[in-house]
């Protein structure tokens, strides 16, 4: 059993997900859930605790690996320059617990969930709900988070079976 967290940030919200990947490949839901931190005074405030809340987080479900959502270029360059922190603090306080973070882009996550890279977030939210077994809404962020992890808990598989590195499966031109 591999114990997974994934990680959607955001300067505002930060959503969080733990699944488990047993030896036979099934995903099995431990906890998720948005860290709220656009209530704080400053914007250092949030970055601190992102990396708070996150480290007590790994302490409390102890994941084996973790997986990030790569940042996006977004039009607004002050937006994007946010998120950049916030992913940066959710980074060091993963590896600050000696965890390794792999990154996925926001195409590839919607891939191994949905099925298609264009996936928008209610559809992301109902397949993790159906992966998962969840029932009831399924707040965004977290569903997110959650979709992460089991995206790396997919990759990690393909790895093991095929013996190719992922940084190898993209075709050179």
């Amino acid at each position: 059993m591999t114990r997974i967290l994934g990680i959607d940030p955001g300067s505002q919200r930060t959503g969080v997900g733990v699944i488990d990947v047993a030896d036979n490949g099934a995903l099995v839901h431990v906890w998720h859930g948005a860290l709220v931190v656009g209530g704080e005074a400053t914007f250092p405030l949030r970055l601190k605790r992102i990396f708070d809340e996150l480290c007590a987080i790994i302490g409390a479900h102890g994941p084996a690996e973790a997986a990030i959502e790569r940042v996006f270029m977004a039009r607004n360059a002050d937006s994007a320059l946010k998120l950049g922190q916030a992913r940066g603090a959710a980074v060091c306080a993963v590896v600050s617990q000696g965890i390794v973070v792999h990154e996925y882009a926001a195409t590839e996550v919607k891939q191994a969930v949905v099925g298609t890279g264009r996936a928008d977030k209610t559809q992301v939210q109902h397949m993790i709900g159906m992966i998962l077994g969840l029932k009831g809404p399924l707040q965004a962020d977290a569903a997110d988070a959650l979709a992460i992890a089991i995206a790396h808990a997919h990759t990690r598989s393909s790895i093991e079976r095929v013996g190719i590195p992922r940084t190898a499966w993209r075709r050179r031109r």
